[in-house]
């Protein structure tokens, strides 16, 4: 439109200078070259418009700092051969900022939390490749979409049973893998039910899992896929049609003032060519690194810290399913914490010697060192980080409200904050508790020494609700099913972790161990038979109603 409007201009000019040519001198009006300047300046005055239109904002040299979790392939990552951070979030950012004239400063974050943290205002922005979707914009402003994403199914490449994921849906032998808190896993749920999906904390875990043959695909953004060949080009390969067709954008707290900013720069280089010039960087053939070449594979698990048979004395309470038990078959201690010690020890030359302690007393017991370590599958927190050393975090734990099966008055802690009769119940010194208290006073909490307890008082009726851990929850199920139900949506999501003193000498020697185990795929195995639905051992089997 704004073309056609020049062109008519300009018309006008031309053929006003034609008319003037064409008469005789001595008749032409002496107006005429006086009538003719107006029109070039209204030329002239588009033309600014246009220009001034085409203008982008001028940050001023202003900061931006941006979440990167420099690995994942090819947005970001540490260049192997440098040692430097590079990727397409880094060029692309820097040539945003050199539109905008702003400075970006890249600062490393977990992938888990991110979203999060930037809604929060602690960044920004955020990169790393993030999918556009409605529940997510309900916390952050997206920037407008800057690449179309495929998600694709990754295999081994000897695999002839798996050519779309209608054959995984067809053979429940299959075994379906992908990361925690992705797009990927969303759409992993659209076609399985999650007992046949192993969800993993890092993409690098669930395709060693696959190489291992744990499991038999992994759903993966064709991008990031390519990244996992390369290398891996005789052990794997991307099979089937598209599953999901989603755009990728830059991600800002709620009401960003960058937001329009960005976007402006985003199309500019879009017009420009140089988004196009950097796709095929990043995702042409000629991108040849790999995650093997960011996270070489251990080349021996012996290379693990040999600790020469030192006994280590770890705390457990022996009532904690399905952490820690009595089993109620043979009488013999058993559980995860169990498992997987046992392991770690294995791994690392020691010998575990466990030991019965009441979770009441048992950080503290530990942080004055009547104990190397302790179990019970502890929540991290910054508070219990002042007197205690965790290991890296080895599972993510949801709270979740329990209720009795007919009540009908409670969908989520929106229901009990609204409606002072009801009271909420958990257990004392839990993160549980802590989590009660930011939603309700502390009159209408209470709080019982065990959580068998709390669960009895709320099938009496004594209580309305008990806020506990979801694999906890579960454990309170199985033969109660008829009596109890989770409800509402996660409240907190949290890492559990070992405990040691602090500066224990071995929180480093267990944090190797304990990705190894991950590595290996062992933490998958045990996760997946004491937090599956074969799992079936309840409270009512370890505490038998008189």
């Amino acid at each position: 439109m704004k073309k056609k409007l020049l062109f008519g201009l300009v018309f006008l000019l031309v053929a006003s200078l034609a008319l003037a040519a064409c008469k005789p001198k001595e008749t032409a009006p002496p107006e005429v070259e006086e009538e003719a300047a107006p029109v070039v300046e209204e030329v002239e005055e588009v033309e600014e418009v246009e220009e001034n239109k085409n203008a982008l904002p001028d940050l001023d040299g202003q900061e931006i700092t941006i979440a990167v979790e420099n690995a994942y392939l090819p947005f970001n990552y540490i260049d192997p051969a440098t040692g430097e951070p590079a990727g397409w979030d880094y060029d692309a950012w820097n040539e945003i900022c050199k539109l905008l004239n702003c400075t970006p400063v890249y600062v490393e974050a977990a992938w888990e939390g991110m979203i999060q943290a930037v809604a929060d205002g602690q960044f920004d922005a955020a990169g790393d490749g993030i999918t556009i979707t409605d529940e997510r914009a309900e916390v952050v402003d997206f920037s407008v979409g800057y690449i179309n994403i495929e998600q694709r199914l990754l295999v081994r490449v000897d695999e002839d049973r798996i050519e779309s994921i209608e054959d995984i849906i067809a053979n429940e032998d299959l075994k379906l893998g992908t990361q925690t808190g992705t797009t990927n896993y969303e759409t992993a749920t659209q076609y399985l039910p999650v007992e046949r999906i192993q969800a993993f904390e890092q993409f690098p875990f669930a395709v060693q899992a696959l190489i291992a043959g744990d499991i038999d695909a992994v759903i993966i953004d064709e991008v990031a896929g390519q990244g996992y060949l390369g290398e891996n080009a005789d052990l794997l390969k991307l099979v089937g049609p598209t599953m999901s067709s989603d755009q990728l954008g830059f991600i800002f707290p709620p009401g960003s003032e960058l937001v329009a900013a960005v976007d402006a720069a985003i199309k500019a280089l879009a017009e420009n060519g140089f988004l196009a010039e950097i796709n095929t960087v990043y995702f042409g053939p000629d991108f040849s690194i790999t995650y093997d070449d960011l996270f070489p594979p251990e080349e021996d698990e012996n290379d693990l810290p040999d600790l020469g048979g030192l006994e280590v004395t770890v705390a457990v309470e022996n009532a904690y399913l399905p952490f820690n038990y009595i089993d109620p078959t043979t009488g013999e201690p058993a559980g995860w914490d169990y498992d997987v010690w046992d392991e770690i020890c294995n791994l690392l030359n020691c010998t575990p010697v466990y030991v019965e302690a009441a979770w009441e007393g048992m950080i503290q017991a530990v942080a004055d060192g009547q104990f190397d370590a302790a179990g019970d599958g502890i929540t991290i927190t910054d508070t219990r980080a002042e007197i205690v050393d965790f290991s890296v975090g080895y599972i993510n734990i949801e709270q979740r409200l329990l209720v009795r099966i007919d009540e009908d008055r409670i969908e989520s802690i929106d229901d009990i904050i609204a409606n002072e009769d009801l009271k909420l119940g958990t257990q004392t010194g839990t993160t549980n508790y802590e989590t009660a208290i930011q939603y309700l006073p502390v009159e209408r909490i209470s709080a019982f020494e065990q959580f068998p307890f709390a669960v009895q008082a709320l099938i009496a009726g004594d209580i309305d609700a008990v806020i506990i851990d979801e694999v906890a929850g579960q454990g309170y199920l199985g033969e109660n099913a008829d009596l109890l139900k989770l409800v509402g949506p996660t409240m907190s999501s949290d890492q559990l972790g070992f405990i040691f003193p602090l500066g224990s000498e071995l929180v480093e020697p267990v944090n190797a161990a304990i990705r190894v185990l991950a590595e290996n795929g062992f933490l998958a195995e045990v996760n997946a038979v004491y937090f599956g639905p074969d799992f079936t051992i309840t409270y009512d089997d370890l505490f038998p109603e008189e």
